[in-house]
């Protein structure tokens, strides 16, 4: 730490009033840094605290960060305070000054509940609490919601999701997301001094040791989670899905189209909708940063929405007693990429969408009805050749592990990747909800993968990914129960192929991609039954498609009817 530095720190420590770089208009705060938070387990959190000048009592917003807490208020945080609030940003346990062991999994609903009461007991709080922050800093919110710590009114999670099986480590499908988990743990865990290799540490084998490959030690967190593979009582236990029903504080959850996190921001909506109309959600064609444009795709000036004034208006409404324009609007409000605009509502998916099949035909047919005689088509799945990831809704990276819209003839051209493709549209469709994929499908392997893509395709012939899923045959009937597959046996299938809202205009077509891999999105199958993490040997595994009317194999979609 410089001179400078020092002594600007010995400043704010001291509780001096402090006016920093700020932006124009911006108002004095009273700052204290590295402010010890006493937890349940005699372990101290440290965190900044950030107090309008005035002085008085405060609604406090908390923002808890395993990205550290910094030593300034920084522009993002400097708002709240001109508002009127009390901020307070905490390092979690075992990140940056915080003292302990840092365990992303089971800790974070005690400490945020710890942490509520103790800005519930100082001086300057009036007792009201509300949460906000993206990604990791948004499941914190989640999880000391499940306490119903009476301090805290409401929660305002960005791209965050709130389920850590199906989100963050593994699938609806039960395939690893591989290439997200391990890139978060070599910006986030690494041993000082390793310098990870993306394009290494993906292919590693056996996984349960790809932790010291992407890290350069061993994980605790990871092994663990290689450990149970299936969604178990170890999942059960730490999952907000399964406990949805204790979160009674309202919620504004923003997501992206393109962000990993979208089908379950979505889903929780609508879980909580059953109980209470006070919740919000709002997504847009964003990926895991909104403020990251996406390469040669715009999706116009109407895209851009100014978050920060509706999260003012949530705390307002909650902490200050005030009543906002937020409340009065319909709660659901997503962005219909293709024709560019909003759409708003009362229920996800729309009450007006219904489902529509296209069925899956011979020489690439993607049509309203199943044909009566199809061969079936097939193709060798080798996962020592994957079919790479091309876009999506992947994270945490894009330099290293791209993501959003992308053009995807490159892959369609492979030999293991079968296009199923509608004739030009007479009219346009507007595919508004989750995505689902029924195969009938065979395998010459014990296990395997079945992946789902789906494309809208341009009148030039680009090809834009929408939204993509996978399943992991053994995961077939259930996340909890694995069963291995019969060799040959046709098995009826469904690919949770993830949520969408695009308006497929006149003349595009609706595309359909089915292959066995999308890597490193996620991990390869070795199609040897054995279980993941201790694989080290792949083979082939040989796969059939059938589609007639006996095996009506079948894209679902859920579209908004002509008005």
């Amino acid at each position: 730490m410089g001179t400078l530095e020092r002594i600007l720190y010995l400043i704010l420590a001291c509780g001096t009033a402090w006016s920093g770089p700020q932006r124009p208009g911006a108002q004095k705060a009273f700052a204290q840094l590295h402010v010890p938070v006493p937890m349940r387990d005699g372990v101290h959190l440290y965190a900044n605290l950030f107090l309008p000048a005035a002085g008085g009592r405060y609604s406090t917003i908390l923002i808890r960060t395993p990205y550290g807490k910094g030593s300034d208020l920084n522009a993002n945080w400097q708002a709240f305070v001109d508002h009127g609030y009390a901020m307070l940003i905490q390092d979690v346990r075992g990140r940056y000054e915080s003292e302990g062991s840092f365990d992303p999994i089971g800790q974070e609903s005690s400490d945020g509940d710890d942490t509520i009461n103790w800005i519930a007991r100082q001086s300057w709080s009036n007792g009201k609490v509300g949460m906000t922050g993206g990604s990791y800093v948004g499941i914190v919110q989640w999880k000391a919601a499940l306490l119903n710590n009476p301090h805290l009114k409401c929660i305002f999670p960005v791209v965050s999701g709130y389920d850590d099986y199906r989100d963050r480590f593994y699938s609806t499908g039960g395939a690893m997301k591989l290439g997200q988990r391990l890139e978060w743990m070599a910006e986030n865990m690494k041993a000082p001094g390793y310098h990870p290799d993306f394009s290494h540490f993906i292919l590693h084998l056996p996984l349960r040791t790809s932790d010291v490959a992407a890290t350069g030690w061993s994980s605790e967190m990871y092994r663990e989670v290689m450990a149970h593979p299936a969604f178990d009582s170890f999942w059960r236990k730490v999952s907000v899905k399964e406990q949805l029903a204790r979160i009674h504080v309202p919620v504004f959850a923003v997501g992206g189209w393109y962000d990993n996190y979208v089908e379950s921001d979505l889903e929780a909506y609508a879980a909580l909708r059953k109980s209470s109309g006070l919740n919000r959600i709002l997504i847009g064609p964003w990926p895991h940063n909104m403020s990251v444009p996406f390469e040669g795709v715009n999706f116009g000036p109407g895209a851009v929405v100014p978050v920060r004034s509706l999260q003012l208006e949530w705390f307002d409404q909650w902490l200050m007693g005030k009543d906002t324009p937020v409340l009065s609007s319909p709660p659901v409000r997503v962005f219909l990429m293709g024709d560019n605009r909003w759409l708003e509502d009362r229920a996800w998916p729309p009450e007006r969408a219904r489902v529509q099949s296209l069925y899956l035909g011979g020489e690439g047919a993607l049509g309203n009805q199943p044909p009566r005689h199809a061969a079936g088509d097939r193709y060798v799945f080798d996962p020592n050749h994957p079919v790479p990831t091309r876009g999506g809704a992947v994270c945490c990276n894009p330099k290293l592990f791209p993501w959003g819209p992308m053009d995807q003839r490159p892959v369609e051209q492979r030999g293991d990747v079968l296009v199923y493709t509608t004739a030009p549209l007479k009219h346009e469709v507007e595919a508004v909800g989750p995505v689902n994929v029924v195969l009938y499908a065979a395998t010459s392997a014990r296990d395997t993968d079945f992946t789902a893509k789906l494309v809208d395709v341009f009148p030039d012939g680009y090809a834009r990914n929408l939204t993509d899923g996978i399943l992991r045959l053994r995961y077939r009937n259930s996340l909890e129960k694995p069963e291995l597959a019969q060799a040959g046996k046709v098995y009826r299938i469904t690919v949770d192929t993830g949520v969408t809202a695009n308006a497929f205009l006149k003349g595009h077509r609706i595309r359909l991609e089915i292959s066995s891999s999308n890597f490193p999105r996620f991990d390869r199958n070795a199609n040897t039954g054995a279980e993941a993490a201790g694989e080290t040997y792949l083979m082939k595994a040989a796969q059939t498609i059938y589609h007639d009317r006996e095996y009506p194999s079948r894209l679902e979609l859920m579209v908004i009817p002509d008005k």
